[in-house]
């Protein structure tokens, strides 16, 4: 399996952070729940991408009939480089402007707990909510790399099906005994599904089961996806009772389908001729191929720039809306100019990070590579 940088993921990147805020900025006007896609679709890549870079690291050193050792430290070294830098730096500046729902869950949010102390409260934390899904995946990078190195090659594809079901059951287990939906929502063991068919693309790719390969390639796999993602969020479409068992315990597994069948309609029906070539140059456009690569710094800017639900009236950014409407209406006939507002101011700030940031450290990784 090559490691090669796939530019079309990137695309991918793009569409699930730009559900985010269309969800978070539009206060639910959409009429679904886009952002639950959105982040899925994240869980899904990251499955997909961390399963890739093991599996390879991992017959390497079997070829090579070494230890493990520096195949995971280098692993656990490159993830540090990419993600805490620009996290912990970002809280800090959030820590000397006194943003409460930073300063008052600061521990859990320094530890990437956050997700826990929402499911065990059963609330959200303002403008800080969607920090919960950055602690899922430090929570998945703490355990999976030692599950997919120390179980037997032959063995490791019973990892995959085993997430998928466990993460199901205790969604469901759950909902029957009437554990707040926060909590199926936001814990990391019932988001492996979407984890476990990131990883499963990877893992049937890496062992060339053409049997499930040549199904991704068909772009008619992605829309039999999306029906029945469809067909249930029309079945869990309950105004009485929004977060009935089709919402929280079948929707992350239908939503992780559309998504992996996504993936894998890129990783391998992309790499050949065929009637995805006029997709291509969409998925792989500079634009968006540069908002997928700094997707990470918008993720973790967006709420605090603007948050339909907790971003208090005199924030600069509502006073900005304010300002513009004085000189035009469209900001007070639809929520559209102001995300656009929104989303130009969030897309400056990530990429002064990645430049000024974000990219000086990255460039550390040359030092820890697989190859060397």
């Amino acid at each position: 399996m090559s490691l090669q940088h796939i530019k079309a993921l990137d695309g991918i990147r793009f569409l699930a952070v730009t559900l985010v805020l269309l969800d978070h900025w539009s206060g639910d006007q959409l009429g679904f729940p886009a952002g639950y896609l959105g982040v899925c679709l994240f869980f899904v890549l990251s499955g997909y991408l961390i399963t890739r870079i093991l599996s390879h690291a991992k017959s390497q050193d079997d070829l090579h009939g070494r230890s493990y050792k520096k195949s995971l430290q280098r692993f656990f070294i490159r993830r540090t480089i990419r993600i805490f830098p620009l996290y912990y730096l970002t809280l800090l500046a959030l820590w000397f402007l006194d943003v409460p729902a930073v300063r008052e869950k600061m521990i859990w949010l320094v530890t990437y707990t956050t997700n826990v102390y929402m499911a065990a409260q059963a609330t959200w934390i303002g403008s800080s909510d969607h920090l919960w899904s950055l602690a899922v995946e430090e929570q998945y990078y703490l355990f999976f790399p030692f599950l997919l190195f120390f179980i037997p090659q032959k063995r490791t594809g019973w990892i995959f099906p085993a997430f998928l079901l466990f993460s199901v059951g205790i969604r469901l287990y759950f909902y029957i005994t009437g554990v707040s939906w926060i909590a199926s929502y936001v814990l990391m063991f019932t988001c492996l599904d979407a984890f476990g068919l990131g990883g499963w693309l990877a893992y049937v790719q890496f062992h060339k089961s053409e049997t499930w390969l040549k199904r991704f390639r068909q772009p008619s796999t992605v829309l039999i996806a999306l029906v029945l993602y469809l067909i249930v969020l029309y079945l869990g479409h309950q105004p009485d009772n929004p977060h009935n068992a089709w919402i929280t315990v079948a929707l992350r597994l239908f939503e992780s389908l559309l998504s992996v069948t996504m993936i894998g309609l890129i990783v391998e029906g992309m790499q050949r001729p065929s009637p995805l070539d006029r997709v291509r140059p969409i998925l792989e456009c500079t634009p968006i191929v540069f908002i997928g690569k700094i997707s990470y710094g918008i993720y973790l800017f967006h709420n605090y720039v603007f948050n339909y639900y907790h971003t208090p009236p005199d924030h600069p950014v509502v006073k900005i809306v304010q300002k513009l409407g004085q000189y035009t209406h469209w900001f007070e006939l639809s929520w559209w100019p102001g995300f656009f507002l929104y989303y130009a101011i969030t897309v400056a700030m990530a990429t002064c990070s990645w430049y000024l940031i974000e990219q000086p450290i990255n460039d550390l990784k040359r030092h820890f590579d697989y190859t060397s």
